[in-house]
């Protein structure tokens, strides 16, 4: 769905910005807490506690590896507080609700098994749910809410900096390794491999042959890009773990003396993508480049030209 623009707004109940916040969109009838491990006995004192709702659980082995579970309940916080004692890997939770308090347990069944969906499609989350929520019978019209209740919930949980449900990129074409043909049949070019709209980028330089897309959030690699198997005498040891962990995760793997993308991923920088594949340090604003040839330094400052005239 196209973005559009929203207003959102976020409530502190105890005032603390690192506490227990609430979220909504001012024209919706959805509501987000976001509730610290710590403060769970806060959240059992507010009246939406009793309430059915769906709940995501977020926590992490280290800074490289974001967990998550999603789960639901005909009353939320009792189950959050059976998951404090049940559960140890998380440290905050963001519980959606309905304002209206009109949500079933079809609601957030049908709303867990599309959230699990959208979560593995999305990958940005280790997903801790050991087997997948089944798809009940749900009535059509009360299917189409449930779509509309997950794009808010989705928006909101990505204002909260929990994206978890957030694809990647928007759609694009697949990537073709060059000399293939594409799924038009025509051979592939930087043309046909580029809508103009989505900042899709390419890597070609040292054995590397890969393709991108540039988004707010850095720059995801497409699956079916290559690298070097082999480390550079360049890299440094946080880009080498992050190489290791691509493979342990089944994102990446080796092959012969390539290093190959089997998912799409997103790298929080254009260098840290372009080192992980090249196998040591790089400069991804040099290293990427569009269909056009340019660099996005190149394009970066076609967008903003010095000018010799500025004033303070």
């Amino acid at each position: 769905m196209k973005s559009r623009p929203q207003t959102i707004q976020i409530f502190l109940p105890q005032g603390d910005p690192s506490g227990l916040r609430q979220a909504e969109i001012t024209t919706r009838t959805v509501r987000v807490f976001e509730v610290p491990r710590a403060q769970v006995s806060a959240f059992m004192q507010m009246p939406e506690a009793n309430q059915v709702g769906l709940y995501f659980l977020f926590g992490a082995q280290d800074e490289d590896t974001p967990e998550c579970y999603i789960g639901q309940s005909g009353n939320v916080g009792r189950r959050l507080s059976q998951h404090v004692a049940g559960k140890e890997f998380w440290e905050r939770a963001l519980i959606a609700v309905s304002l209206t308090n009109s949500w079933t347990d079809t609601h957030v069944g049908f709303m867990e098994w599309k959230s699990i969906q959208a979560a593995t499609n999305s990958g940005r989350y280790a997903l801790l749910n050991g087997n997948t929520a089944s798809n009940r019978h749900t009535p059509l019209p009360l299917e189409s809410d449930c779509h509309e209740y997950l794009e808010t919930i989705s928006v909101l949980l990505a204002t909260l900096g929990k994206p978890v449900l957030q694809p990647l990129t928007g759609a694009h074409p697949p990537f073709t390794q060059p000399g293939f043909q594409t799924d038009t049949g025509l051979p592939a070019t930087p043309e046909s491999q580029s809508n103009g709209t989505d900042h899709r980028l390419s890597l070609r330089q040292r054995n590397c042959v890969a393709e991108g897309v540039l988004s707010s959030e850095g720059l995801v690699v497409l699956a079916g890009s290559t690298g070097n198997a082999a480390d550079r005498p360049s890299i440094s040891a946080g880009l080498k773990r992050i190489r290791e962990r691509l493979i342990e995760q089944g994102i990446a793997r080796v092959e012969g003396s390539s290093f190959v993308m089997e998912r799409d991923h997103l790298f929080s920088s254009p260098s840290y993508a372009a080192g992980a594949l090249y196998g040591g340090a790089q400069n991804g604003r040099t290293a990427w480049k569009d269909a056009l040839g340019r660099t996005l330094r190149e394009i970066e400052e076609q967008q903003f030209p010095a000018s010799g005239n500025a004033t303070e």
